[in-house]
């Protein structure tokens, strides 16, 4: 495992000197655009598993993506190998159609110091509420990004992150009630404590989640990548594709049904995804919303 292998497969040619936020910024851009945040393994008969050097081959040298186990480990791994000043930290994830949060706690964040001002890097979140740069743990700030405006808010020493999203266009009136799409503007993303975590406190979520049936991850076959002007989801065998901010506060969401082959021709040439065996989309409806 290797610095220059990782750079290789995300793209970034930058400054590797300096540990400052702007480099800290377009080291997690280049992720967050060349490593799809996905479950695939769930639905083609893998098993996920949490170990760094697995990890490492599945999404370097493989070309795959993960979820946020994978995705912020091998993220927190590269930027303490650069020498930031990293953790790891555990959230619980809100459920929209539930109106609370979960009770378990699945998913994994990286918090940075720089410079003594503590930041939130999360690489594994997919769709609309994936951060595009690193979030300044401050509460009750708005942190306007590409995506939407975030916001984190403290309260007795647990912190929440929300997003204000934009009001959204779909041409293809089909899907204008999709249950995919986000009818709120306001949403809850997650809360988390300051508390740090290791990855061997998500051992139990990570076998958790690819087996049982009440996961979300079992009912819904999930591959999101972010681009430069938005972002791409298949989701079963809905492809949506974002563009943020088109017209004055308005994101164009554009949706198609696949069928048959164009499954794997899409997987190749929208998220650069080549499977090792057949997949088997999967999407219930709810539980889960772009």
């Amino acid at each position: 495992m290797n610095l220059e292998e990782y750079f290789a497969r995300t793209g970034y040619k930058g400054s590797l000197e300096k540990q400052d936020l702007e480099t800290l910024t377009d080291i997690f851009q280049h992720h967050i655009r060349a490593v799809p945040f996905e479950n695939l393994s769930i639905h083609c008969g893998e098993k996920i598993t949490l170990e760094l050097e697995h990890v490492y081959n599945k999404i370097v040298r493989r070309k795959r993506g993960g979820w946020c186990m994978e995705n912020n480990q091998l993220l927190g791994w590269v930027l303490k190998l650069l020498g930031y000043d990293t953790s790891f930290l555990g959230a619980y994830v809100f459920n929209p159609h539930q109106n609370a949060y979960a009770t378990l706690m699945t998913h994994l964040l990286v918090k940075v110091v720089i410079d003594g001002k503590a930041y939130i890097v999360d690489g594994g979140f997919g769709v609309s509420y994936q951060m595009w740069q690193p979030m300044e743990l401050v509460s009750g700030k708005d942190q306007p990004q590409a995506p939407g405006v975030f916001r984190f808010t403290e309260k007795n020493a647990i912190w929440y992150l929300e997003k204000m999203r934009r009001k959204q266009y779909i041409p293809n009136q089909n899907f204008s009630n999709c249950d995919l799409l986000e009818k709120k503007d306001c949403r809850k993303v997650y809360m988390f404590s300051l508390e740090p975590r290791t990855v061997e406190d998500f051992r139990f979520q990570c076998t958790y989640l690819q087996t049982s049936a009440d996961s979300l991850f079992t009912k819904k076959s999930i591959c999101t990548l972010q681009t430069t002007d938005g972002f791409r989801a298949l989701i079963g065998w809905t492809l949506t594709e974002t563009t943020y901010n088109y017209k004055e506060n308005m994101d164009l969401v554009e949706f198609v049904t696949l069928e048959g082959e164009e499954l794997e021709k899409t997987l190749k040439e929208k998220f650069n995804i080549t499977l090792d065996r057949k997949l088997v989309p999967v999407n219930v409806k709810g539980f889960y919303t772009i």
